[in-house]
């Protein structure tokens, strides 16, 4: 199963996952932070705590596979090449900060790729849980379900008082985070984007890039999410959460009312030159394949360009992403300039097999 893994742009929960028709919002994803009863959080970084939580969670594949019949596949980081772990961060499934280090350190990965278990990541473990759209509780239903038998098995840290806990202090109560990746390419364009952003942040919840904190909003796409994890119940959270995107996808959806009314002879020249560039374009850098597939994919849902696949953005995204296109192109070793040339010659193709 790591090779589908690996070499796949997309999992089967985005291929067979209900998309949002305006392709607004990507997908939802909810993480739980969790510890063990006993043993020192990762981040004290002790020998023997590390390799007892990798140990436990050795067993806790077939366990998942009889709580929802799906097939777990435990993949050890040491085990993989430098470019295969960077892949699964450009995937989402691990974050950046999880190959960091790889002694010790492994993800657990549902056969459809919507649930992946970073073990030994800032906490011992953290539960992911993904869904396509705006489905916030069909992640958090999941999230639970592998939640509730893990802990049927092994203890966690908690608190009657502070809830679950976390090595990161903010992350001390239900230890969730929810976030939904979205598109928002009609904000940026008629700069409204920065102030909806403010907006947002004013209510307590964090706005980042493609790949979270830290991270630039490439090809226009962002992450929101939850900040408080203290004093508020899972379902409020994710309740909460749903109406700022409800909010965030109407400003968005109105930004392109705007550019359909009174920038229409403009934006139509926008799209066109962007497509011109990617279909005859012999180097590519990915901001700049990001940033002109943004384009392209506004201008297949404002109906001036008609592409056969609903998941021709998303797919793109992934192979574009530096280390995905090395591999892509099963060379583990690529300069700059030979994978822009790669990355353009993908995309051309790509757009010849959409029309």
């Amino acid at each position: 199963m790591i090779d589908s893994i690996l070499d796949q742009p997309l999992s089967q929960w985005q291929t067979e996952g209900t998309l949002d028709k305006e392709h607004i919002v990507l997908s939802s994803r909810i993480r739980l932070a969790r510890n063990f009863k006993g043993i020192a959080f990762t981040n004290r970084d002790k020998e023997d705590a590390l390799e007892k939580v990798d140990t436990m969670m050795r067993r806790v594949p077939s366990l998942l596979t009889k709580v929802d019949g799906k097939s777990y596949s435990d993949i050890s980081l040491d085990k993989l090449s430098g470019i295969e772990r960077e892949v699964l961060v450009e995937k989402h499934l691990v974050s950046p900060n999880l190959v960091e280090k790889v002694n010790h350190r492994s993800v657990i990965i549902s056969d459809d790729g919507a649930v992946a278990i970073m073990v030994n990541e800032e906490d011992h473990i953290r539960i992911q849980s993904m869904a396509a759209g705006l489905n916030l509780t069909k992640a958090y239903e999941r999230a639970v379900q592998i939640d509730d038998a893990i802990e049927s098995t092994y203890d966690y840290a908690f608190s009657e008082k502070f809830g679950y806990l976390t090595a990161c202090p903010t992350n001390v109560g239900t230890g969730m985070r929810a976030s939904v990746m979205l598109h928002l390419p009609a904000l940026a364009i008629t700069g409204k984007l920065n102030r909806v952003v403010r907006s947002i942040i004013q209510l307590g919840y964090s706005v980042r890039g493609l790949y979270g904190e830290g991270s630039e909003g490439l090809g226009n796409i962002y992450q929101v999410s939850n900040q408080v994890t203290m004093g508020i119940s899972e379902e409020d959270t994710i309740a909460q959460l749903n109406k700022i995107i409800e909010g965030l996808i109407k400003e968005e959806e109105k930004a392109r009312q705007s550019i359909a009314r009174e920038h229409s002879d403009a934006f139509e020249d926008r799209v066109w030159r962007a497509y011109g560039v990617l279909a005859h374009a012999r180097k590519l850098s990915g901001a700049e394949a990001l940033s002109l597939l943004s384009d392209v994919q506004l201008g297949i849902d404002m109906g001036i360009l008609h592409m056969k696949s609903n998941a021709f953005f998303d797919k793109l995204v992934v192979i574009t992403r530096p280390n995905f296109l090395s591999k892509y192109a099963g060379q583990d070793s690529m300069t700059a300039d030979e994978r822009d040339a790669y990355r353009a010659k993908v995309v051309r193709d790509a757009l010849n097999i959409e029309q």
